[in-house]
């Protein structure tokens, strides 16, 4: 199934059932992806709507800090239920062990690890991990795996 067509379906069950919160959570997702359509003037496919939800998670995850300093559990609390919902329309994620094996893989396709090569494994991990590790994660056990060797 489509993941617009998914997120669509449930802003419908939500606004069904009465489920206020669901619905806003899932109404901020929509306005998210319709606003990157205007603005680029395409339809956005399921990687393009992953990347979108990405970039709202990141968001949730430094707003909920913000609010935990200022001392607002209540503004963290609804920020972490707007990231279970967007996390449900996330693929699953990898575990370590999966992660270190793609990035060995990729490692010896590009045949060498050193900073300079730092990049093109970057650019050879981002389509295959997309959505499904957390990037900068990545880029530190690259990172480690550089240092190791040097």
């Amino acid at each position: 199934m489509d993941l617009k067509q998914k997120i669509a379906d449930d802003m419908k069950a939500a606004m069904r059932s009465g489920d206020t919160k669901l619905r806003d959570a899932i109404r901020l997702l929509q306005a998210a992806i319709k606003q990157r359509e205007v603005d680029e003037r395409i339809v956005l496919d399921n990687v393009a709507i992953m990347t979108v939800i990405e970039k709202m998670l990141k968001q949730r995850k430094d707003s909920i800090t913000q609010y935990e300093v200022a001392k607002r559990q209540d503004l963290a609390d609804a920020e972490k239920f707007e990231i279970e919902v967007l996390q449900a329309y996330m693929p699953q994620p990898l575990s370590e062990s999966e992660i270190i094996q793609i990035i060995n893989e990729i490692i010896t396709s590009v045949g060498q690890l050193d900073q300079q090569s730092m990049g093109k494994i970057m650019a050879a991990l981002k389509p295959r991990l997309a959505g499904r590790a957390d990037m900068s994660y990545v880029s530190g056990l690259i990172k480690e795996k550089i240092k190791a060797l040097t």
